[in-house]
């Protein structure tokens, strides 16, 4: 979280933004991306110098030690007048991006189309001005800047489809409990929304006492100092992305360098296509521990373009159908999933949808469903959806679901907070569910003798949000996963006075009528 003074700095540029005609809320984005990177760029270089000057070793230099390599540099141009200035970004250091390499990140490639967006000087130099109060030395704080910065693709009201509510991809996140150990992806990644906040997460749980402060406002700050035996693993080999819009790539690789990760994986990749596979930590099929996805929904594909693979999983065009059988298949066997889809996923009576939760439930172990209220989304969809949790290999025996009814937002088009929050319940019963579960299977192990469909007494009651459904039932019913399928609703018995008392009302009723008209008429 910011503290108020730089949300009203962001708030006041974005204003500058948008009256010196730049409208777009993602094209703002990526003008002050830009800009940032120009100066992480030369905040780096400072302190590789200041290293080789005190062990007396060369660098790998980003800026070239002629005069015309050093005027790339933010601080020999930030102080250019507005006209000079923007002259040199658009010609001189933007294309020097191109050359930049930061590990096996692609971010040079992103931003070889760099561009000079800013007609206006006094927005460019107002934006430059920023910029240099921004405290981007602080990774915690960084961060939170370009979270500020992408919750304006949600208020300015367009573009926002790019964007999950942070709170569901919070819970997401949580309840598969990511570790500092694992890889991680998003195969239609956006702005990175999931990878981020996997990150946010793991500073907040590996923070000691000495690494935790609450700065002036009461914001507490982790920096996640126990992290440390991680590090080389979450810089270069943890987080990786896919998306094929290069614009959505620049704002996401600069989404993971201002959350810390110093070589985020993210690259251009179609990741339904058949012809491009080759950006994996090894190999397609079994690469990674993790998957957080809200892939795009109601798209259609052409057979021919799409990967016989995933094809051999579920025979279909449809996008949210397709993308569930490709996070199958990249999961490392026993791996987990978390992934948003349309609740006609749910109970879609084709065969195609019947096949692929055939293959989530019997091949595969189908742990969850959280049903989300249809408002989530709102302002740009009403549909309804649900986060499918998985885990790849093995056989499902229950599924647990939750009826998530309100998630701290009004389900209007204005989103307003409100009190009714089910989250921090949905994640609390997911943890005795998950925690029942260890349990039972411990005392399997210990010879005791269950039955396979048992479930935990505090989930037996299917009145309540959260219950657990036995597979044979979902196979009985066509492997229908809606929740209303399963759901038990109470009716309150209603209690109506006796027809003929009623009845009776309306005769007083009328005849009281017909004598005021009686008393109206003598009057006239």
């Amino acid at each position: 979280m910011l503290t108020g003074s730089l949300r009203n700095d962001i708030d006041k540029l974005w204003e500058k933004f948008w009256t010196g005609g730049i409208t777009n809320p993602l094209t703002v984005i990526e003008q002050i991306s830009y800009l940032m990177f120009a100066r992480m760029l030369d905040m780096q270089e400072s302190a590789s110098e200041r290293i080789a000057t005190q062990n007396g070793k060369e660098f790998d230099n980003i800026f070239p030690f002629d005069k015309e390599g050093q005027l790339l540099r933010w601080k020999n141009f930030k102080n250019m007048a507005g006209t000079e200035m923007r002259k040199h970004l658009r010609d001189k250091v933007y294309p020097h991006f191109a050359t930049i390499h930061l590990g096996e990140s692609d971010i040079g490639e992103f931003m070889r189309d760099a561009d000079m967006e800013i007609k206006n000087e006094s927005v460019l130099v107002a934006s430059v001005e920023m910029v240099e109060r921004l405290p981007l030395t602080d990774s915690d704080i960084k961060g939170d800047i370009y979270e500020y910065l992408l919750s304006k693709l949600t208020t300015a009201g367009i573009n926002g489809q790019f964007r999950t509510p942070r709170h569901i991809i919070d819970l997401m996140v949580a309840m598969l409990d990511i570790q500092p150990d694992e890889i991680i992806c998003d195969p239609a990644c956006g702005t990175a929304g999931f990878l981020a906040r996997s990150m946010e997460y793991l500073q907040k749980k590996y923070s000691s006492p000495a690494g935790t402060y609450t700065d002036e406002e009461g914001i507490i700050h982790y920096s996640g100092d126990l992290l440390e035996p991680w590090r080389e693993h979450i810089n270069n080999q943890m987080f990786w992305g896919f998306d094929f819009d290069t614009t959505m790539l620049r704002v996401s690789a600069m989404n993971m360098l201002l959350h810390g990760v110093g070589s985020p994986n993210i690259h251009y990749q179609d990741s339904l296509n058949k012809n491009i596979k080759e950006h994996y930590p090894q190999h397609e099929q079994d690469a990674f521990d993790v998957v957080l996805a809200n892939p795009p929904f109601k798209g259609s594909l052409d057979e021919t373009s799409t990967n016989p693979d995933v094809l051999d999983i579920v025979k279909t065009k449809k996008t949210e159908l397709l993308f569930v059988a490709h996070i199958l298949r990249v999961l490392k066997l026993g791996g987990r999933a978390a992934v948003i889809v349309p609740d006609g996923v749910l109970f879609g009576s084709s065969k195609a949808h019947q096949q692929l939760r055939q293959a989530l439930i019997d091949t595969n172990q189908l742990e969850g469903i959280v049903s989300l209220p249809s408002g989530v989304f709102k302002p740009y969809a009403g549909v309804s959806t649900a986060i499918l949790i998985f885990t790849k290999g093995g056989e499902t025996e229950q599924v647990w679901f939750y009826d998530l009814k309100a998630d701290g937002y009004s389900l209007d088009d204005k989103r307003t907070p409100i009190a009714a929050n089910d989250l921090p319940d949905c994640l609390e019963q997911w943890s005795v569910f998950r925690h029942s579960r260890a349990d039972g299977e411990v005392a399997q192990g210990s010879a005791v003798n269950e039955s396979k469909d048992e479930k935990p007494e505090e989930f037996n009651d299917r009145t309540q949000q959260a219950f657990l459904v036995p597979v044979a039932e979902i196979r009985s019913n066509k492997y229908d996963l809606s929740i209303n399928r399963y759901r038990e609703i109470v009716y309150e018995e209603e209690q109506y006075d006796p027809p003929k008392e009623i009845l009776k009302r309306l005769m007083d009723l009328e005849n009281e009528i017909q004598q005021e008209l009686k008393e109206l008429e003598g009057m006239l």
